[in-house]
């Protein structure tokens, strides 16, 4: 079920995991494999080049992902993190280790493919096919969160093309905001201060990738304090994301390691709604 208890911030959800408040203590746990995983891709038609960083953490049978910028760790934290206890990583690991460490607990806890079979989640079957096909299934899936008016301005945290145009296909107004790209694939200027999104916005949209760089706790307080809905779309900490339902977090489309790029075939993403939906 979702939980009732308030989660207030990232740091606090790692503080209460560690107590034990979410299931076992992490310190009977060890991170068995850790792992780097560097790629890029340009889909057709577009002229963005995507360049994208992970580093994952294999719990028993789960996985967490966290994706990072460039130049935040390097490929030795592979060999130097494996084997490590996780509740050590938890406390003392650079943060995007921290997190894939804390997805991988959360997903092994409670993985998405019980939580929709007790009800709590839809899975979302992304059919086979071409990267433009299954991109633009899941940006779809994404954007079918959104409960909005025509017209509406649609914050997105975190550009990519077809998202933008799922939210525009819903009748959303996109207002992209990224650190990376200057602007969509149809000239619309992207912005770095998502300040300046988060004051407009009536509703927003962001990827799991601000759980990574640091932002997701300001996001996550601005939408509280203004009543925006905030729907996270997230392969980097989709069970992190998770525990923020009925927290701040209104949906969620969780995306599971491995990731939709890395297969041609049928793979599951897993969406969730508050009571009232997004």
């Amino acid at each position: 079920m979702i939980s009732t208890t308030p989660v207030l911030s990232v740091d606090a959800l790692i503080e209460a995991v560690l107590a034990g408040e979410h299931g076992p203590l992490p310190s009977g746990h060890v991170a068995t494999s850790v792992f780097w995983i560097h790629h890029g891709t340009r889909l057709a038609g577009g002229d963005t080049t995507y360049l994208n960083q992970y580093v994952l953490v294999r719990l028993g049978g789960s996985f967490g992902g966290c994706a990072f910028e460039a130049g935040e760790i390097d490929p030795s934290i592979c060999r130097d993190s494996s084997g490590t206890p996780l509740d050590v990583l938890l406390r003392e690991a650079p943060r995007p280790l921290r997190i894939a460490a804390l997805d991988a607990y959360l997903s092994e806890t409670r993985p998405h493919r019980v939580a929709a079979e007790e009800g709590d989640a839809e899975p979302v079957t992304l059919p086979a096919g071409t990267p433009e096909v299954r991109a633009k299934a899941r940006d779809a899936a994404i954007a079918g969160l959104l409960d909005i008016e025509e017209g509406a301005k649609v914050g997105l945290i975190g550009v990519v093309n077809p998202l933008v145009a799922a939210i525009r296909e819903r009748g959303g107004e996109p207002l992209p905001c990224d650190f990376n790209l200057r602007t969509t694939q149809w000239g619309d200027p992207v912005t770095d201060d998502m300040n300046e999104v988060l004051d407009r916005a009536e509703a927003v949209v962001a990827t799991g990738m601000t759980l990574s760089n640091g932002s997701f706790d300001t996001i996550l307080e601005r939408c509280r304090s203004r009543g925006v809905p905030l729907i996270v779309y997230a392969q980097t900490g989709s069970a992190v994301a998770r525990a923020f339902l009925g927290s701040g977090v209104a949906a969620l489309s969780a995306e599971p390691f491995p990731f939709s790029q890395f297969s041609a075939e049928e793979t599951a993403l897993y969406r969730y709604r508050t009571v009232g939906g997004a």
